[in-house]
């Protein structure tokens, strides 16, 4: 059981937060984090790189100089891959590197990263995050007062407020996400993670509906199989 400070804009301490990471993931896998991790970053992959094969080479495609009395090595035409200006023996072509984890592991490596941050002491809470118009100069200082300031830091919120974001987006290293959009890679990058109450709150709810879910889906899973097999019996 973990029992985080809450503080507030000043940095002083206003409360404490209980959360047990089990709850959040009973485990954590290295090995699905890394895969986690491995496909977001291969999916950000353009996959536009191409080279010219020896067929799409420009130039004289006669052989260059007699096959044998010159002393020197047989050779071939100019868009030979051995030669230089020659094209590519294995030649780069375009493609997708796009491929998708099932739907449940994303959704387990996104709680698993969650828990092991708080795990690792690496997440601060704060009560509120608000400003009444965008202020870079507001956050800057409250990084400060928090002393998570001159580090990578993801800044996790329950919903979507343009003045947080604006107010966000110009320091370096720092950007900011609603609960909802979080996943293994965005939580495990930065060196450390700020986040509300409320949006802790609404990350525990959405796991915990998650884990409803699933329950109800083995409960029909199970039912099914049983009028399956009772099916068959009657049938003997």
């Amino acid at each position: 059981m973990a029992n985080l400070p809450i503080y507030d804009r000043t940095g002083a301490e206003v409360g404490s937060y209980e959360i047990d990471p089990a709850q959040l993931a009973p485990r954590i896998s290295k090995q699905l984090l890394h895969d986690a991790v491995v496909m977001y970053q291969t999916n950000r992959r353009q996959g536009s790189a191409k080279t010219k094969s020896r067929a799409e080479v420009v130039g004289n495609r006669s052989k260059m100089y007699r096959q044998k009395g010159t002393g020197r090595a047989r050779a071939g035409s100019r868009q030979s891959g051995i030669r230089r200006g020659g094209g590519h023996i294995f030649a780069k072509r375009p493609r997708d590197w796009h491929y998708r984890l099932p739907k449940k592991a994303v959704r387990l490596a996104t709680r698993m990263a969650v828990a092991s941050k708080i795990a690792d002491d690496e997440v601060t809470l704060i009560d509120e995050l608000k400003f009444e118009q965008p202020k870079t100069r507001e956050m800057t200082a409250i990084l400060e007062a928090l002393k998570i300031d001159g580090q990578t830091l993801l800044v996790a919120v329950d919903g979507y407020d343009p003045n947080v974001y604006l107010s966000v987006r110009n320091l370096a290293g720092v950007s900011v996400l609603p609960v909802a959009e979080l996943n293994a890679l965005n939580v495990l990058a930065p060196r450390r993670l700020l986040m509300t109450t409320a949006a802790l709150d609404a990350f525990r709810e959405k796991v915990a509906g998650a884990k409803s879910q699933a329950a109800g889906e083995e409960e029909t899973q199970a039912a099914v199989e049983g009028n399956a097999d009772a099916l068959d019996e009657s049938k003997e």
